[in-house]
């Protein structure tokens, strides 16, 4: 073998071990590499206690209950299924019933309720998370060309 046939030799295997690692990470992360978790996955898939979670969806109409010292809860729903979330703090701006939301924190199945320490709101009235809009289609709840919910067609309009 000369000596380009060795740099060759090399490379490939390099390459060759690079792509083996990767394929390695990809497949043991196959479940952690997730923008959110809809409520239905959250409630179908077992969790172990204490893993920390994203849980996004709408917040459901008629849900949202303040209590003492800034603690709030309020539903997420994908519409087919609802978690409660307790979140204490302070909530976003543009939080507020029938708009998109993604929670961080931990799901108490004992307890049926997302223990949230994050909160975040959409940024602007047609914003909708992929994941979300993707579900509430394929429910027939949303079609495209439709606002989305939650959003009037005078705010569409003014775009």
């Amino acid at each position: 073998m000369n000596r380009k046939q060795k740099r060759l030799t090399i490379i490939a295997a390099g390459g060759l071990f690079l792509a083996g690692a990767a394929a390695l990470v990809t497949t043991a992360l196959r479940e952690q590499i997730v923008f959110f978790n809809s409520p239905t996955d959250v409630l179908a898939q077992p969790l172990e206690p204490g893993t920390r979670v994203r849980l996004g969806g709408l917040v459901e109409e008629g849900s949202i209950k303040r209590g003492e010292n800034s603690a709030v809860t309020f539903l997420v729903t994908d519409t087919s299924a609802s978690v409660k979330v307790r979140y204490v703090g302070i909530l976003p701006d543009l939080f507020r019933e029938g708009q998109g939301v993604v929670t961080e924190g931990v799901f108490s199945p004992e307890e049926g309720t997302f223990m949230a320490d994050t909160v975040l709101a959409k940024h602007d009235e047609n914003y909708m998370p992929k994941e979300v809009a993707d579900a509430l289609k394929a429910q027939g709840v949303w079609q495209h060309g439709d606002p989305p919910p939650g959003v009037t067609v005078e705010e569409t309009q003014s775009y």
